[in-house]
């Protein structure tokens, strides 16, 4: 992450001075350290999508938007712009950290751009470098950059989502014609939602149960044509349909796909992680075909880290318009009886909307930290087993909290900005519209969450696989004290007896960054541990029991897995601050992130309670400390977002244009020149006292 150089600011004072009026944030400098790494790339790709050949225009019809978009990845081609992950040989730059945080700009253009352009160079031509071989890059590659061949990443099936490895597609190996077989056998096993699959797609990469010698190896992906590049029409055995329009992302010609005894070469078998010789015999460098299978699968996270990105570029995109809006937007005359009230100076206003802007600061700097990660495992920099699946772990954690946030914000941003936030030339509602899919796709968020949660619970388990039972006893005995202590109450009365009656000191152990991460990490690993003693034999149970106990047990899992996300987003923010070297501006980050911190406490705070792991009283300071948080953010709140970057070829929203402030100023003149002349009427209220 890029280090925030030091500058000097007119009006800061040290961190901790706990003045917001003599404190300033560095936006130029802030800005950078969100730019991050890839600071270059970013300001490339928004250089680009500010240009008005890649924006949504609103209003067209589906067909119109497909069309658009698919014309638009020409453009991005022209303009290489989708090329970084690519060999160079081949004419890329092996960027990969760079490519994603380029293609993660696209959303603020069009979404329906972003996803398509990923379908195509993402997905499709992902899965070709990173499942194939050289001889299939050289092979399919240069025209997969090109747009030459359109295509299509064939996953999903109609039957099956999340789940994966039970998908029905087959590829039947035959060793007389050295050609496998692709069979969708029954209408479930059609491949469903594919994104290119209604109009544009040449080819697909199809994932199938590869079977050869009447074995099933499981799935695997396959180089599959699907239509005559002259003629447009479906290749024999292959149909389709057109999913049709959808609520959101109608620039993408979502499909479905079927096969019926449709042969392919057996050298289309990306064979990276397993091969089949011609005469059937399977071979593979993984022996484990579990292992093998979420091998293959975590070739393609890049799907997942680039959601992340997108959903968080959406949410400053969001919160840029509105907060700009409300420091404008005047409402109601509460403080004078000549001015009314702007709406950023109400304290619900500042709640509903700085709580949000501390939340995408917290998913900005984690996702930062997952891009890092992603680049070092693809670039091979740091590429073991254990590196590959802690990036799907922390992809796993990290999408699902931004995209439900981003979808979270968009409406909150939008119900803030009143009748003006559901007109569709501000964005919201169409943001919103195209995002709604983000929650569900490249891993539905519940599933994607129960997977952190069991990852949490191997490691759990991990921690106690080699101690002694004498060990294990002592640690056992040492919960169950924990939670005496906790649910006795005698932690809240040691807390009453600390905090003296002081509303105060409880405040400040709340506000201090131990306290803050003791809290949620406690939080974490108590949930983990009771799951963990709920769960233990489970695997010896028989398995329609160990199912069952599992199932009781799967809410509180998929709770703890949320728990340990929001503390990974919380830790991001807190190393983030250490790069700040101006003063003003760290001070003001801390408050922001003690806002992200304190947030998350208040909405847990039943937890917190009903554990023991707060006082009654101190649990009654979380709010009052966070309104006092929102009153010190408040003058720095337009700081904080310009410090994202992106101009109004981003936002493309007229409320954020400086109209709203010129209909202000104008009501304004027109009232004062009233007041000025006598001319103004007199109210009826005010007759009485004029009478007397």
């Amino acid at each position: 992450m890029t280090e925030v150089v030091d500058r000097t600011v007119s009006g800061t004072t040290t961190a901790g001075s706990g003045s917001a009026g003599t404190t300033a944030v560095d936006v130029a400098a802030l800005g950078e350290l969100l730019l991050g790494r890839w600071a270059d790339v970013r300001r490339q790709a928004r250089e680009l999508a500010g240009r008005p050949e890649v924006h949504k225009i609103e209003g067209l019809t589906h067909t119109e938007h497909r069309k658009r978009v698919f014309g638009q990845l020409g453009y991005l081609v022209e303009h290489n712009a989708v090329h970084r992950a690519f060999p160079g040989r081949l004419g890329g730059s092996d960027d990969h950290g760079g490519n994603i945080a380029g293609f993660e700009e696209l959303v603020t253009a069009d979404p329906s751009l972003q996803i398509k352009a990923g379908v195509q160079w993402g997905l499709f031509g992902s899965a070709v470098l990173h499942l194939g071989t050289a001889e299939h890059h050289d092979k399919w590659l240069p025209g997969i950059m090109s747009l030459e061949i359109p295509g299509c990443f064939a996953m999903t099936e109609t039957g099956h989502g999340s789940d994966v490895a039970s998908i029905a597609t087959t590829a039947s190996y035959d060793d007389a014609t050295q050609e496998f077989v692709i069979n969708t056998p029954f209408r479930a096993a059609w491949k469903d939602y594919i994104g290119n699959a209604a109009n544009d797609g040449l080819a697909a990469v199809v994932f199938a149960q590869l079977v050869t010698r009447n074995v099933n190896h499981g799935v695997h992906a396959f180089y599959v044509p699907l239509r005559d590049p002259q003629s447009q029409e479906f290749l024999p055995g292959i149909g389709g349909e057109d999913d049709g329009v959808k609520g959101g992302l109608n620039g993408i010609d979502n499909g479905r796909l079927h096969f019926s005894n449709v042969r392919v070469p057996r050298t289309n078998l990306l064979n990276r992680y397993g091969n089949v010789s011609p005469d059937g015999e399977y071979s593979s460098p993984i022996t484990s075909p579990g292992r093998r299978f979420f091998t293959m699968l975590g070739t393609l996270v890049q799907g997942r880290v680039s959601l992340d990105g997108a959903a968080v570029a959406a949410s400053k995109v969001a919160l840029k318009t509105a907060i700009q809006y409300a420091s404008e937007r005047r409402q109601f005359n509460s403080s004078s009886p000549v001015e009314e009230e702007v709406l950023l100076d109400y304290q619900r206003h500042q709640r509903r909307l700085f709580t949000r802007l501390a939340t995408t600061y917290a998913a900005g700097f984690a996702h930062e930290q997952l891009l890092e990660k992603f680049d070092e495992v693809f670039s091979g920099t740091r590429d073991t087993d254990a590196d590959r699946q802690d990036l799907e772990t922390l992809a796993a954690a990290l999408k699902p909290l931004s995209t439900w946030h981003a979808l979270d914000t968009l409406q909150e941003c939008r119900e803030a900005c009143g009748g003006a936030g559901f007109l569709i030339e501000n964005r919201f509602a169409s943001l919103r519209a195209d995002l709604d899919v983000y929650a569900t796709f490249e891993g539905d968020n519940t599933v994607l969450l129960q997977l952190v949660a069991k990852r949490l619970l191997a490691d759990y388990a991990k921690e106690f696989s080699s101690v002694d039972f004498g060990v294990l006893a002592r640690f056992v005995a040492s919960q169950a004290a924990g939670v005496a202590l906790h649910r006795t109450g005698l932690r809240q009365v040691a807390q009453f007896v600390a905090d003296t009656g002081s509303v105060q000191k409880a405040a400040l152990a709340l506000r201090d960054e131990e306290g803050q991460r003791t809290l949620l990490t406690d939080r974490v690993q108590s949930m983990v541990a009771e799951v963990a003693a709920a769960l233990k034999g489970a695997n010896k149970l028989p398995q329609h029991q160990a199912a069952a106990l599992f199932n009781q047990h799967q809410d509180d899992l998929i709770d703890a897995a949320r728990a340990h996300a929001e503390l990974l987003q919380w830790e991001a923010f807190t190393e983030a601050l250490a790069l700040v070297k101006d003063p003003g501006t760290r001070q003001v980050l801390t408050w922001l992130r003690d806002l992200f911190g304190l947030s998350l406490i208040e909405t847990h705070l039943s937890w917190y309670l009903m554990n023991g792991r707060l006082s009654m009283q101190r649990g009654r300071t979380v709010g009052a400390y966070i309104n006092r948080l929102l009153a010190k953010i408040r003058p720095h709140a337009l700081d904080l977002v310009d410090a994202f970057g992106y101009g109004p070829e981003h936002l493309r929203a007229a409320i954020a244009s400086g109209a709203e402030q010129q209909r202000q100023d104008e009501a304004r003149d027109y009232f004062q020149a009233q007041r000025a002349d006598g001319s103004a009427p007199v109210e009826e209220k005010s007759l009485p006292a004029l009478k007397r």
